[in-house]
């Protein structure tokens, strides 16, 4: 009996009692006794070890997958078009079935992954390559400096608290004492003007629902109050330092744990006073009429106004202001003034003097400018431009420093530049040095006199840098720099290329690699994508990257794909809504310049990316399996007709528009992952990429069921086609969209996506 053959079993009897499986009938009488004799040994690591060392095998194997049930009535009718959805019932995360289907994906997943003849070799690196210290830039509150570290392998960042810079820090709060293993994490953090008192919040398991705690920080204790049902929440203290805003959903008659499905709606902004009971909060701003809308708020730098900016989607904002001021009682509905009354741009506000607000917009400026609103005029005739709209760069944050001065931050051709401006007259002022890379961290108040930036780029793990303004020049010298151990960069290369996309558009890709490797085609590239949601995806450090050029001679892509904000709302504008298409455009021609100019071939290629970003991989996937040698898939938006329906997928309309919609439901049929799965056959439709879908059970941003769904038609779309390589998924528990996740389960997610790439397309694992 062959060793393929033997790995089919084993992988169908780990689905065993699980789940139905494919049938599979062999008629030899040696077969069967040979199956039950395995049913006991599937357990043993050296069985699925003997398979493993057959690279060639390994690669084009037949697999069993588990038969999900197909209901062949549920259809629905989009304006006069019938769509059939057979796996309806993956959407209830709450039956058995469901939950019987997860646990055979994964029982024929694991035994693949864990069979890796390297898993130790990768897990082993990646985890010293990843033990290396991490730290947030300083921030001082009141007359402290509070900073976050990770030693290096702690499953959470601790916060730290120190009098001066020159102090010894101690640890102020640290999550990784309130679960053992690390799925309860900080997400969000705002004190109060007088550094007295902390608001945090804490996410459990990944979930994008949090609890908001709140500390005296001179005692390190808690206030007996909890702030429960917040979610997507803005949190601002007055400046009297007595009463928090954040906004919050109503009581739920059912779970709200993260693993739920149902619509977030209703939200309001609250006011809590420090020490009273969350029963005494009072609603400060709501829009029955408008359920779905999200309300953002902050205080003003000067604590007269609260600013009110509700937002529908995930661009677009209204803009509103209470004066506090004339509100030294909040009993109730604060009276709003409105200044924008249509979504049609961004709103956010920097910073003001007086009445006149700082306003950061994109209206009538795609890359963005800061305008000057006064909140006793606002009318639009009468705003004011204070920095210009630049013709190229992006203006992507303005904080206001040392009272007279703003620090701005410009993307140029997906780089950081970081300027300072007068905040009287706009004019530049100076432009601090950066090397090619990104600025991930800063700190800095209006009325402090110094700011830290954190600068990072592919092969920099981090440098943070300090700037006093009461020294004149203003000169930023290095306050901490970071190592990582076997790490050289100056073994390795990274370079900016612009490729034509199919249209003919220029796009920038950054390709990373050690120096001097051969352009011969013969080595593994890991290409990622994202392009959606005006997000920028600028350079990074990764361990998990730096292992795969180190020790698989890999070569690392990022195309800076249409959809994204690398050059403003104009090149968001183009992959959003009717112009999607253009971002798969633009990923499939990152890979096919990959493979003209020989830095690999599609065999040893992979595409990678998350949420948005798994969209992207699973449509290109099925638009051009040819490109590929690998598709991992992570988190992704995969049903495009009914994304709308769950938690806060509402919100995504601005980018794919919807199902409910007759010309934008007929682009998304078009291109929707799982409404587009086609077999591979024997007249040149090519076999899918060998395929690891990666979700997990408290995804409450993009629910696991869009997983579920796709996986489930993705392998049975292939049951009689000539689909040999693997098409696997992996659903995580006690884990969510990202957001949070401990170190140990980085480590773990991160060693299977090595391995399956290992495993999947051959790779060899150089020491």
């Amino acid at each position: 009996m062959s060793i393929c053959m033997a790995v089919r079993l084993v992988s169908a009897f780990h689905c065993k009692n699980s789940a139905k499986i494919a049938v599979f009938t062999y008629k030899q009488n040696n077969l069967i006794t040979f199956v039950n004799q395995i049913e006991s040994l599937v357990k043993v690591p050296k069985i699925l070890c003997a398979y493993a060392s057959q690279s060639s095998l390994q690669r084009n194997m037949r697999f069993v997958y588990p038969e999900a049930r197909r209901d062949e009535t549920v259809v629905d009718d989009y304006h006069g078009t019938k769509i059939h959805d057979p796996y309806r019932w993956l959407e209830d995360p709450d039956s058995n079935e469901t939950k019987e289907f997860i646990e055979a994906q994964n029982k024929i997943t694991r035994p693949y992954l864990d069979a890796c003849p390297v898993k130790a070799d990768i897990n082993e690196r990646l985890t010293e390559l990843w033990n290396y210290p991490k730290y947030s830039c300083p921030f001082r509150r009141g007359d402290r400096y509070f900073f976050f570290k990770n030693t290096g392998l702690q499953n959470q960042n601790v916060l730290y608290v120190q009098d001066n810079l020159e102090g010894e820090p101690r640890v102020f709060l640290d999550p990784n004492t309130l679960s053992e293993d690390g799925t309860v994490a900080l997400s969000g953090t705002r004190f109060t003007e007088d550094g007295a008192t902390l608001a945090y919040g804490l996410s459990a398991s990944g979930s994008d629902w949090i609890t908001i705690h709140l500390k005296d920080v001179a005692t390190g204790e808690d206030y007996p109050e909890v702030l429960e049902k917040v979610k997507f929440a803005s949190m601002s203290w007055t400046k009297d330092n007595k009463g928090l805003f954040y906004s919050r959903y109503p009581d739920a008659t059912g779970k709200a744990d993260g693993s739920e499905t149902e619509v977030n709606r209703d939200q309001k902004l609250c006011f809590h006073r420090l020490n009273t009971p969350q029963s005494e909060d009072v609603v400060v701003v709501e829009f029955p009429d408008e359920p779905l809308w999200r309300i953002g708020a902050e205080v003003s730098d000067c604590g007269r106004y609260l600013v009110v900016s509700p937002v529908r989607d995930c661009r677009d904002n209204l803009l509103f202001f209470a004066e506090l001021a004339k509100q030294p009682d909040i009993t109730g509905l604060l009276p709003l003034t409105q200044i924008v009354h249509k979504f049609e741009a961004d709103y956010e506000y920097i910073t003001n003097e007086g009445s006149v607000c700082i306003f950061r917009t994109n209206k009538n400026a795609p890359n963005y400018q800061l305008i000057q609103i006064d909140l006793h005029n606002p009318a639009e005739e009468n705003w004011k431009t204070l920095i210009p709209e630049h013709p190229k760069d992006v203006l992507d944050w303005a904080s206001a420093v040392d009272n007279d001065k703003l620090v701005i931050h410009y993307v140029r051709d997906v780089k950081s530049v970081l300027q300072l401006h007068s905040m009287k007259t706009g004019e530049m002022i100076q432009t601090f040095d950066l090397d090619v890379g990104s600025i991930v961290g800063f700190s800095g108040k209006k009325e402090q006199t110094e700011i830290f930036y954190h600068f990072m780029s592919f092969l920099t793990p981090g440098i943070i840098y300090h700037v006093d303004f009461k020294k004149q020049p203003y000169k930023p010298t290095v306050f901490r720099e970071v190592k990582v151990k076997d790490f050289d960069a100056s073994q390795y290369e990274a370079k900016q290329v612009f490729y034509s996309s199919k249209d003919g558009t220029k796009i920038p890709m950054f390709i990373v690699s050690k120096k001097d490797l051969p352009r011969d085609g013969s080595n593994p590239a890991l290409l990622y994508g994202y392009g959606g949601f005006n997000i920028n995806v600028q350079p990074s450090f990764s361990v998990t990257r730096l292992v795969f050029m180190q020790h698989f001679n890999g070569v690392v892509a990022i195309p800076n794909i249409r959809g994204g904000g690398e050059y403003g709302e104009r090149w968001h504008n183009a992959g959003r809504l009717l112009n999607k298409q253009n971002v798969f455009d633009d990923f499939q021609a990152a890979a096919q310049h990959l493979v003209a100019e020989r830095y690999t071939r599609p065999a040893l290629l992979t595409a990678q990316g998350g949420s948005n970003g798994g969209l992207l991989v699973a449509a290109c996937a099925n638009q051009r399996p040819d490109l590929f040698g690998a598709a991992i898939i992570q988190v992704g938006v995969l049903d495009m007709l009914r994304f709308q329906k769950f938690t806060i997928g509402h919100a995504w309309v601005s980018d794919y528009g919807s199902s409910d919609n007759k010309t934008q439901f007929e682009y998304l049929l078009k291109y929707s992952p799982l409404h587009n799965i086609q077999p591979p056959d024997n007249a040149g439709r090519a076999q899918y990429p060998a395929t690891l879908v990666l979700s997990a059970d408290h995804d409450d941003r993009v629910v696991p069921l869009h997983s579920l769904k796709y996986i489930a038609a993705l392998q049975h779309a292939v049951t009689r086609a000539p689909q040999e390589r693997p098409l696997l998924a992996r659903f995580d528990t006690k884990a969510g969209h990202g957001g949070g996740k401990p170190t140990a389960k980085l480590i773990e997610e991160h060693t299977d996506i090595l391995c399956f790439m290992t495993q999947s397309l051959g790779l060899k694992f150089v020491k």
